[in-house]
């Protein structure tokens, strides 16, 4: 095939890296996958298998509506802005996401008693009853993820993961403070 006349011939590409000796070149465990990778991995898998079922039983829901809703019922009655401090969203995106399960009449909004400014989120009751649908989608999907884990392995993994985050979360709060 021929350059157009315009065309510049690229030089071939040398490598900024020379070749290493196998002995010099990282740890093959190294490369393995690591358990970040591994949690992107199961959490992706388990939206993926909650959207799936969503599907399958005609709710009409994304999995992102589905944690607001969780949320607000594990907080009703509080703001619109705690539930996007605890959601970690933007609080423009969960006004979206509340207009819209408003509108499917899955939320009622309400004036705070004290401050006008302010937004108190609650559930109706055909909310509620997404809430315990949404509810048996995730413990069907738990219990298809943890299948032959027993209850102490279950236990283990929580504890293990929730000591995890708390380690995250320290570190992030140092550096915040270290910033300042």
């Amino acid at each position: 095939m021929a350059l157009p006349s315009d065309a510049v011939p690229l030089a071939p590409v040398s490598r900024a890296v020379p070749d290493l000796p196998a002995a010099a070149r990282s740890d093959p465990a190294l490369l393995q996958p690591n358990v970040g990778a591994l949690l992107h991995d199961v959490a992706r898998l388990m939206r993926r298998r909650f959207e799936r079922r969503t599907r399958q039983t005609g709710l009409a829901i994304t999995r992102q509506q589905a944690r607001v809703l969780l949320s607000i019922a594990r907080n009703e009655g509080v703001s619109q802005a705690a539930i996007a401090t605890l959601l970690d969203i933007e609080p423009i995106a969960l006004v979206r996401m509340l207009d819209r399960l408003h509108e499917e009449g899955f939320v009622e909004r309400h004036l705070h008693p004290t401050d006008r400014r302010v937004r108190t989120l609650w559930l109706t009751p055909l909310g509620w009853r997404v809430v315990d649908r949404v509810l048996a989608i995730n413990r069907d999907t738990r219990e298809e993820a943890c299948a032959g884990l027993s209850p102490a392995a279950r236990e283990a993994m929580m504890r293990a993961l929730d000591h995890m985050k708390v380690n995250l979360l320290l570190a992030a709060e140092g550096e915040s403070a270290a910033a300042e």
